[in-house]
Formats: structure tokens, C-alpha cells, sequence
């Protein structure tokens, strides 16, 4: 729990966006953590410190749109750091956007330069390539598709298919036609439209291997008529919040799909645009076990340091509790 000997608590925190999806890295201030590995870490910090991620995230510090990125040490010799991702609700398994706000966040710190660093994450290991162009590259994890064209019956909507695929979160990416263009100005529709497809998976028990939670939703539009890319999507995320970015493990879930259904070739650039028209670019290799590992380049800008002070005195120092209604507390690796 918090230190209440302590009058007041600073945790320094660096904003940063990646192509319009904000992530705060907490760089000090941050409780101990325990744990032989980075997955047993964010279990720890969930368990006993989960004030960290309300008094960052949460109103009236936060909004429902950042996500939380915890700055801590890796046990892997080849790793520069490790990292713990969370968001107003709880607790992700990956976040490729962070990834890539965390290396930008590294470099302006002077803590790495030019070149390959491998970043521990609960889902493993993946290696961030900062270049000189100011883009920076995610090597991620092994993606795959578990399931192709799931029928889901959506109340209002009617039968909704689509995969479930992994690409460091489970996704289910809509292969039906979308009622909505996916267009900035339909957000309210979209966010509607995809918070009832979860629904329909939780209560139609649809989810990804092992048990695990399809906490995400891609719905694309294949023909969007831009120029600078291939596809552009809209992700629901935990929370309710859209990403505003093309979403890496997203768009790793997606190459993943389009491998399979042999639409895509190792090498090949598939250029993923989000709802704010900003693009990923994404290739694959193909993976020992089946699927491919994907990298996903874009670009993230600091947009602030800040000391974020938590006073003992202040209600809400702690967070005003999310008003999201779905519990993603349980994410499981």
C-alpha cells in the first residue's frame, strides 16, 4: 500500500505519443517490485501496488485513452530494461505503440542510442530498433490466427464473423462487411458496434487459446481509398477507449491473418493506416512454430516530463475510479 509516513509521494512519469496513441512511462517513484521475471512483476505490482496505475491513468491525472508503461529491470542479459503495460482498467499483456513510446522515451533520456535493445515484456522478449531516420521498429513476439470465421451473433447487429488471432493480445479482426465507414467521424457508431461484438464474445464464451480473454476488437477497411496505405482500422480496447493509433499488436494479429489466408509474403511491407489516418509499417518472418513474427515500425514524439505528486490530503490522489462497466482486471498471458 502507499506510504502514508510519507507526506507526499513524486513519481516522474515522460508523455510521449506514438502516431496519436499517448503512453506515460513511470521512470522513478515507482514501488519495488518482486518477481523472477517481468510477467511475475506485473503480478506483483497488480496485487500490491495497483494504486500506481489508477494515480497515473485515471482522472484527474490521466484519461481513458493512455496507456501505462512501467520502467523496470529485466533478468535477461540481453535485455536493456523491462516493462509492465497498463491502462484505465487494468492490465495488458503487450503494447507494441508503448514499445515504441518506451525506446523514444529511453533515447531522450540518453539510456540508449542508435540500434537494436531487447525489451523484456510479460508475453517475452522482443528487441526495439531505434533508427536514424527518427522511426523505431518493434521485432515482436510470434503472432498467429487460432480461429477463422467465427460466426458471432451481435444483439442489434445480427451474425458477425471474423478470426481470433494473437499478436501479444487476443484480437477478433471482423471479416464481415462493417455497418459503419471507418471514419473518424463515426466513432460513437464504431465504438458501439464493437463494444457489442466483445459482449457477444463473452457471452457466447468465444476466446483465444488457453482461456485466454479476447480483449480487443479490429474491424478495417480494406478500401479506404488512402493513398499511404493498405488498410485502415479502428481497435476497441480494454476499457472502451479506441486506440488512436494503428495498434501494433493489432496490425501484428492482422499480417498474421493475411499470412495465412496467403495474402501476405515475408518481406513484404503492409502499411496499416488507424482511425486518424497515421500508418504502422509492418513486415513478417515466418516463425518456427507456425505463424510469423512481425515488426512494426512507426513513430513516437516526447510531449512532456512531468513529477506527478500524490498527496496523502487529496481524494483523488489515488484516481477518480474508471466508469468503464468492463473489467479487464483478469487479462491473462
Amino acid at each position: 500500500m502507499f506510504d502514508q509516513m510519507n507526506p507526499m509521494q513524486i513519481i516522474r512519469v515522460v508523455d510521449s505519443h506514438t502516431e496519436g496513441e499517448p503512453t506515460r512511462v513511470v521512470v522513478d517513484g515507482a514501488p519495488s517490485l518482486r518477481g523472477d521475471d517481468v510477467r511475475q512483476k506485473r503480478d506483483w505490482l497488480k496485487a500490491n501496488h495497483d494504486w500506481l496505475r489508477t494515480a497515473c491513468l485515471n482522472e484527474p491525472r490521466g484519461n481513458e485513452a493512455m496507456v501505462g508503461a512501467l520502467l523496470c529491470d529485466s533478468n535477461l542479459d540481453d535485455c536493456v530494461a523491462g516493462v509492465i503495460f497498463f491502462n484505465n482498467v487494468g492490465y495488458l499483456n503487450s503494447c507494441i505503440h508503448g514499445t515504441i513510446g518506451l525506446a523514444q522515451t529511453l533515447a531522450h533520456l540518453g539510456k540508449i542510442g542508435v540500434g537494436d535493445h531487447g525489451i523484456e515484456t510479460p508475453v517475452g522478449r522482443v528487441t526495439a530498433t531505434v533508427h536514424g531516420d527518427g522511426t523505431i521498429s518493434v521485432r515482436n513476439v510470434r503472432s498467429y490466427r487460432f480461429a477463422t470465421d467465427i460466426n458471432v451473433v451481435v444483439p442489434g447487429f445480427g451474425h458477425v464473423h471474423g478470426d481470433v488471432a494473437w499478436g501479444g493480445n487476443w484480437f477478433f479482426l471482423v471479416r464481415s462487411s462493417v455497418p459503419f465507414p471507418v471514419q473518424i467521424e463515426n466513432i460513437a457508431q464504431l465504438s458501439a458496434f464493437t463494444l457489442a461484438i466483445r459482449t457477444a464474445l463473452t457471452a457466447q464464451a468465444i476466446r483465444g487459446e488457453d482461456d485466454g480473454e479476447i480483449d480487443h476488437i479490429e474491424i478495417a477497411d480494406d478500401a479506404a481509398g488512402l493513398a499511404h496505405a493498405d488498410s485502415k482500422n479502428f481497435v476497441l480496447c480494454p476499457g472502451n477507449a479506441y486506440d488512436r493509433s494503428p495498434c501494433g499488436t493489432g496490425t501484428s494479429a492482422k499480417l498474421a491473418c493475411l499470412f495465412a489466408d496467403g495474402k501476405l509474403s515475408p518481406g513484404q511491407t503492409w502499411r496499416q493506416a488507424g482511425i486518424l489516418e497515421t500508418v504502422f509499417l509492418g513486415t513478417i518472418e515466418t516463425a518456427s512454430l507456425g505463424g510469423v513474427v512481425p515488426t512494426i515500425a512507426g513513430r513516437a514524439f516526447i510531449n512532456g516530463e512531468t513529477n506527478l505528486i500524490i498527496d496523502p490530503l487529496d481524494p483523488f490522489r489515488f484516481g477518480i475510479p474508471s466508469h468503464s462497466t468492463v473489467n479487464s482486471s483478469s487479462i491473462k498471458c
